[in-house]
């Protein structure tokens, strides 16, 4: 193609040819194989890769440096982080003083416990107060007892509900329960927490592995495919 800029001699441009590049592995004329070997490659790059990816999560549980890289498993790498998060959410979300605090001093759960209270006033009255105060058990009869007894259970009724707020509004103090759980998570052993997963998402992890290998097989075929309409 020539241009002409201004009154000089034409610009010659050398003629663009289009570039082809041979894959020689995609010539199955010469490599009466390939239709086979490629789609199996395929297969087991994708296993492979999920497989591989599972196992980074878990592995390596100490760190390898390698030309100035830090590798290790994303969990062992993550674990007190994850430990922090899941003690923060378990301590807000999952466990509730508050909760406990309200069930405790629900009026039924006293009802509950009322026939053993009034066994052991009933037993106070007659067998403790005896023993320490005899002269005061000679005028109290079964009458005397039974108002007793009516006069006590209402008077815990009432102190039942302040007695475990105080209670719970004091062990909530003391306790730091997202620190309890961050610590307990953190005790907890990689290779425990890998074999609990394995129990329980063995079957869905192995047919995850299976999709990828089919998936790397259909690749492959397609390649195959095209290599020969090519």
């Amino acid at each position: 193609m020539a241009l002409k800029a201004g009154g000089s001699r034409p610009l010659v441009l050398p003629s663009l040819k289009p570039i082809s590049i041979s894959y020689r592995f995609l010539n199955f004329s010469e490599m009466h194989y390939g239709w086979i070997i490629l789609p199996l490659i395929c297969a087991f790059i994708g296993w492979f890769s999920v497989w591989i990816g599972i196992r980074l999560v878990f592995h390596p549980v100490k760190a390898w440096h390698l030309l100035g890289f830090r590798i290790q498993g994303i969990l062992p790498a993550k674990k007190k982080q994850l430990a922090e998060s899941l003690g923060k959410l378990a301590a807000k979300e999952l466990f509730s003083f508050g909760e406990i605090a309200e069930k405790l001093t629900d009026p039924a759960n006293f009802n509950r416990i009322l026939p053993m209270v009034d066994e052991h006033i009933d037993h106070f009255l007659r067998v403790k107060l005896a023993e320490q105060m005899p002269m005061i058990s000679m005028f109290i009869g079964d009458k005397t007892i039974a108002e007793l007894k009516k006069v006590f259970t209402a008077e815990l009724e009432t102190l039942f509900p302040v007695i475990m707020k105080n209670y719970i509004s004091g062990l909530e103090k003391e306790l730091n329960l997202e620190k309890i759980i961050r610590e307990k998570i953190e005790c907890i052993p990689i290779e425990d927490i890998e074999k609990l997963l394995n129990i329980n998402l063995l079957n869905p992890l192995r047919n995850l592995s299976y999709l990828a290998g089919c998936f790397g097989f259909l690749v492959g075929l397609l390649l195959v495919f095209f290599g020969i309409l090519g």
